[in-house]
Order: C-alpha cells, then structure tokens, then sequence
C-alpha cells in the first residue's frame, strides 16, 4: 500500500470511527431521554441506559462519565434548535418578537418536554443539581438569544427598556404561562395552534407597546 492509499485509508477509518461516535452518542441519549421520563432520574442507572440503548458500558463511560453529565446532555439536546433558523435582524422588533416566541413555543410543546420539567420539579429536594442543569443547558441559551435579539433592536433605535433580563422574562413568562405551565397540573391541557399562536402574537405586541421608540418623523412605533 503506498502513501496514498494509507493516508486514504486512514482518512476513512477516522471518519468511520466518528459516524460510529455520534451515532453511539445520540442512540444512548435517546435511552436516556426514554429512561429518565419513564423512571425518573434517581431510578434510571448508567447501566441501564447502556442496555437500552445497545452499547457498552465501556462507550457509554467514555462520553457519558457520571449520571449528572448524561442528564446535562439530554437537556440541552431537548432544548436544541435548528441550527438553520437564522437570528431575527433587528429593525423590525414586533416581527422578531413574533418569529422568536413562536420558536419558543414550539420549543415548550415538543413531546416529552413537559415531562422534563415535571422530572426536574419531582426530583428537585433530593436531586437539587437537576434544576441546575435544567436551567444552565436548557432554558437559559434560548433566553440569551431573545435578550441579545432585545439588545440588538434597542441599540438599532427601535426599542427602549432599563433591564433586558426583566423584559425578556416577561416576554418568555407570558408564553410559557399559556402553553407549558397548565400542563404541569392539567394533563389535557393541549391548545390547539392558532390558540399557541394568538398567545405568542399578545405576547409580542404587549412586549412591543410598551418598549417601542416611536419615530420622530413618523410617529410610528419602531
């Protein structure tokens, strides 16, 4: 075998290794997904997700060393968002307003995710480190997102507020309290699309009414 065919051959032995990586990684957070809603975090065991997912412990420990960095894992790709969901330009705040509660929506209806949080409550005195996790690899990037977004559109001229973290909870709170929230009591509570949507659209123009800078030619909200 000369210089090229092993440097080709090695090429493809690495690429395989990595394929055989990632699908290792997201068969065994798929298990644990699965194991984690339908056991609980203090029921479900490394080993256990290893079986359900069909790998060893050995892979398993490898990417996954302890419970606590599986679960981390597992939230964030819960919360994970298309990566070819292009940010909002700021410019026109009541669109961006619009377009990224509607993501947030879709984010806190997904299947399973209210389950996730009733975990993390449920589990939260013995397990306090789950809310924790929750918060920092779940919740909290989407939230930066909308407060950057935020903070792009009142350096551009079309926004005005004091406190970006208290608008941006504001705006996420009055979505989460129609679509997610009920849920954690309320097992049928489904509303339908347009429902979620008309949600998301007073959130967005409550949000904008109250921090919008009107222009001085216009007299336009920005």
């Amino acid at each position: 075998m000369d210089g090229n065919e092993s440097a080709w051959a090695a090429s493809g032995a690495a690429r395989y290794h990595r394929d055989l990586a990632l699908r290792n990684r997201e068969a065994l957070l798929g298990a644990a997904r699965r194991l984690f809603l339908d056991l609980g975090y203090g029921g479900t065991s490394l080993a256990k997700v290893a079986a359900e997912a069909g790998v060893s412990r050995a892979t398993l420990f490898k990417q996954f060393p302890t419970k606590a960095e599986l679960f981390s894992a597992m939230v964030t790709s819960s919360w994970a968002t298309d990566d070819e969901q292009a940010p909002p330009v700021p410019g026109d705040p009541l669109t961006a307003l619009s377009t990224l509660g509607t993501r947030y929506a879709a984010l806190l209806t997904r299947p399973g995710m209210a389950d996730l949080f009733r975990i993390v409550i449920a589990e939260l005195p013995r397990f306090p480190e789950l809310g924790r996790a929750h918060f920092n690899s779940g919740k909290m990037p989407f939230f930066d997102s909308v407060r950057d977004h935020l903070l792009a559109e009142q350096h551009a001229g079309t926004l005005q507020f004091d406190d970006a973290d208290l608008v941006t909870t504001q705006f996420l709170g009055m979505i989460a309290n129609y679509v997610l929230w009920p849920r954690m009591l309320l097992l049928d509570w489904d509303p339908d699309s347009a429902s979620v949507a008309r949600a998301v659209e007073e959130a967005a123009l409550t949000v904008h009414a109250r921090h919008s800078v009107r222009s001085p030619l216009t007299g336009r909200s920005g």
